[in-house]
């Protein structure tokens, strides 16, 4: 089966209700809210915060789970890709194999983001996000911080939940995520998987589920969530399609599975 895209990308329906404070977005919890004290920092894909999607989602959060929400900007003002250009090359549901020309046009408009890529290399962009969390809880005194990431912002969710800047994480479709990036996260970890996932592969699905059973046995494990969504691929989580019902469910349901678990565990 070959790919069958709108040259548009996938846009959320909806206008963004947060602001922006400096370069990254903002989008407070209710006035009436008891949670003051708690926030979410959801950490975007390679596409970064020109999409309004990630904006979006974090308006559910905070309306939802009742925290502040933080959308950093995690390559300061210039993501590698652009979607447009990217996203009607790429899966956007299970079983769907992109042709030798999507592959062939796909190299093509990466090759141009190769420095950009380079610039916002991990060892670049994750000292960046270590700083934004510290320095909005010192500034608004937050007691608890959850993090939830997409894609590349997944892999830098799960890296921090091994450090004591955060409290617990939500891992979606990540890439490259490593084994031992697994075993060091010590935080309550939730996991929103593609079934099928260029970034993060059965292989890579069925080790990371060996790990957290491996240490589900330890008297000092952490609390873990794993969950694959059928009929879907990596971005769903964020940039669905949302004309395609499995893939659909996938994104709300996977919006849910966020929401319960952040108000379990933050």
């Amino acid at each position: 089966m070959t790919s069958t895209y709108s040259y548009k990308g996938f846009v959320l329906p909806g206008e963004p209700q947060g602001s922006m404070v400096d370069q990254d977005y903002f989008t407070p919890a209710a006035k009436d809210s008891t949670q003051r004290t708690k926030a979410i920092i959801l950490l975007t894909d390679i596409f970064g915060l020109p999409l309004p999607n990630p904006k979006i989602v974090a308006d559910h959060l905070a309306k939802s789970v009742g925290v502040d929400v933080w959308v950093p900007d995690l390559f300061n003002g210039k993501p590698p890709f652009d979607a447009n250009k990217l996203e009607p090359l790429l899966p956007d549901r299970a079983g769907v194999k992109p042709s030798w020309r999507d592959v062939g046009l796909f190299i093509i408009r990466v090759i141009p983001s190769i420095p950009r890529f380079f610039a916002s290399r991990p060892s670049v962009v994750e000292p960046r996000v270590h700083q934004f969390i510290k320095k909005i809880r010192d500034e608004h005194g937050y007691g608890k911080i959850g993090v939830v990431g997409y894609c590349v912002g997944g892999t830098m969710a799960a890296r921090l939940g091994s450090t004591e800047l955060v409290d617990t994480i939500v891992i979606a479709h990540p890439t490259n995520l490593t084994t031992v990036d697994t075993r060091a996260i010590k935080v309550p970890s939730c996991w929103v998987l593609a079934e099928e996932d260029m970034g993060f592969k059965d292989k890579d699905v069925q080790k990371t589920r060996a790990i957290l059973r491996e240490q589900e046995v330890r008297s000092d494990h952490v609390n873990y969530e794993f969950k694959i969504w059928k009929g879907t691929a990596s971005g769903f989580a964020v940039r669905p399609n949302l004309k395609v019902p499995d893939v659909k469910a996938g994104y709300e349901g996977a919006l849910d599975q966020t929401v319960a678990w952040f108000k379990k565990t933050l």
